[in-house]
């Protein structure tokens, strides 16, 4: 099962900028306002940009509906539309689809049903201003490019052991 619609908002995007820098999440939900959906079965995903001072939603993707069927092929394209994403919100989502998530970089993150998209991402925001727990700080980690310039700065802020 392939993308069938995919609208990608220009507002955030124009900030090139704040973009390298934000950090993106998905959503499976079927009204843009909660976590409704299993991920094998999405039908939707709200993608929403964040950092400690903004929240843009930035794209919204939807499939043909799928069951939960077991069938693997329907997991590779929406694995593919999160491409850039840290995490994937969902009600459920099965062993095979984890492991992929996974092997791209993609946190899956199990929520209560109807869990608020708002209120997640406040919370997010929130871990960030606060100090990122174990899986945030390994995505933030995993999301910014090395600098190989990074090592010359310690040279010249000295080393204390």
């Amino acid at each position: 099962m392939s993308l069938t619609r995919r609208l990608q908002l220009v507002g955030c995007n124009t900030e090139d900028r704040w973009m390298s820098t934000a950090l993106k999440v998905a959503f499976a939900t079927s009204d843009m306002k909660h976590v409704d959906q299993h991920f094998g079965a999405a039908q939707s995903f709200a993608i929403y940009a964040f950092d400690q001072e903004k929240i843009c939603l930035v794209e919204a993707m939807e499939f043909g509906k799928l069951d939960m069927d077991g069938n693997e092929d329907k997991l590779a394209a929406k694995i593919k539309a999160l491409d850039g994403c840290i995490a994937v919100y969902s009600q459920a989502v099965g062993a095979s689809a984890i492991n992929q998530l996974k092997a791209k970089g993609i946190q899956p993150v199990k929520i209560s049903p109807g869990a608020v998209i708002s209120h997640l991402l406040l919370t997010l925001q929130d871990e960030l201003r606060q100090g990122p727990g174990s899986w945030l700080a390994r995505a933030i980690q995993n999301a910014m490019p090395a600098d190989p310039s990074r090592f010359d700065q310690m040279e010249v802020d000295g080393w204390e052991e």
